[in-house]
């Protein structure tokens, strides 16, 4: 099995993430490819994305948005995983927060098989008057390697559940888009 990490991040904690979450399919037995949104990676013969990105203002870094919309048609027949990371505290620990607007419509847009917000990373010299404003108060590290690891084995075994089940045979108009097969 293989899976595509692709990440947009501003100040480089995204991108500790989203090798964290390489890492973790790694240990699951899976080919793994980390690649940054803003170096526009193509998506390729995979069997699993996981795309994600840091939050600033309640939206996720550019990069990423813009890979998401250039790669939809592709995104929408491939399984599919979002990640945010962002809060800087301890408020993702528990594994429930829901993603922000901007980030529901583009998961509702590719048909995403699930969300996940992780705490984030803010250095003590960030890059971006913002990030140096917020780390006056708030620098430090909430990346959760362990609920990384759970969310990742989540991810493992329901994208081998879906690959058992045998594709069914839909006639289907010519112009029909392709669509995901989900477990039920």
């Amino acid at each position: 099995m293989k899976a595509l990490i692709v990440y947009g991040t501003k100040n480089g904690g995204t991108a500790g993430l989203a090798h964290m979450i390489g890492t973790a399919f790694e240990r699951e037995g899976w080919s793994v490819e980390v690649r940054d949104a803003a170096d526009s990676p193509g998506i390729g013969d995979v069997d699993v994305v996981v795309a994600g990105g840091a939050l600033y203002l309640s939206r996720w870094v550019p990069s990423v948005r813009q890979w998401v919309h250039r790669h939809e048609a592709t995104l929408k027949v491939v399984p599919v995983w979002f990640f945010s990371s962002g809060p800087l505290d301890d408020s993702a620990a528990a594994g429930d927060l829901a993603p922000v607007p901007e980030v529901t419509k583009l998961a509702r847009r590719v048909e995403v098989s699930g969300h996940m917000t992780f705490g984030g990373y803010l250095d003590r010299r960030p890059q971006g008057f913002l990030a140096r404003l917020m780390a006056r108060r708030h620098t430090g590290d909430w990346r959760d390697p362990a609920q990384v690891a759970e969310w990742v084995h989540h991810i493992c075994r329901q994208t081998q559940v879906v690959s058992t089940i045998p594709a069914q045979r839909v006639p289907q108009p010519s112009s029909a888009r392709s669509v995901r097969r989900t477990a039920v």
